[in-house]
């Protein structure tokens, strides 16, 4: 079986910021490749200023992307920005990995609705994106920390933020071995 990962971006730091990619290592290290996505109609940290609007753009860059992914089943890994693509993993049937989503938007959350495959949300309670109470309705797959922010960051050290990331990824891994590809 080929195993392959589409990663999608959020807003700002693209594919390679640090949550996206070590998502992304975590399935490359199970034998999948891994094919990066960058934004070609969403102007980096544009989300921030106008969700609506970076959305709408973002829209635009995923209906060819999934036409040309979706046929070989990927893993999809999408921070923030990249959880507009969620209505197109459901019709796909692909399974997900949402890190930060954003469960303020009806759109997003029509598409996590919709999904017939396992996926696993990851946010934590400092986010305004964020609702736990409504992540835990979608799917039994919820990775939660208390106190963080929409980029994953806790107050205190930043040795508590890199924590916070080792944790997120060991959940990553868990939810991968247990629901993408199983291990025997």
């Amino acid at each position: 079986m080929t195993r392959s990962t589409l990663v999608i971006p959020g807003g700002t730091g693209g594919p390679m910021a640090p949550l996206p990619m070590y998502s992304a290592d975590a399935a490359e290290l199970r034998g999948a490749t891994v094919h990066h996505h960058w934004w070609t109609q969403v102007t980096p940290g544009s989300a921030g200023r106008d969700l609506a609007s970076a959305l709408e753009r973002a829209d635009a860059d995923l209906g060819p992307l999934f036409e040309e992914h979706g046929p070989a089943r990927p893993l999809v890994i999408a921070k923030s920005l990249g959880s507009s693509a969620a209505p197109y993993a459901a019709k796909w049937g692909l399974p997900a990995i949402w890190l930060t989503p954003i469960l303020t938007h009806e759109s997003v959350v029509a598409g996590l609705r919709a999904a017939t495959a396992p996926f696993l949300l990851v946010g934590g309670t400092a986010d305004g994106l964020w609702d736990g109470e409504l992540a835990r309705s979608l799917t039994p797959h919820v990775f939660e920390v208390d106190g963080a922010n929409h980029g994953m960051y806790v107050d205190g050290p930043l040795q508590a933020s890199l924590a916070v990331l080792g944790d997120v990824v060991a959940a990553v891994e868990a939810f991968i071995d247990a629901h993408v590809w199983p291990v025997a």
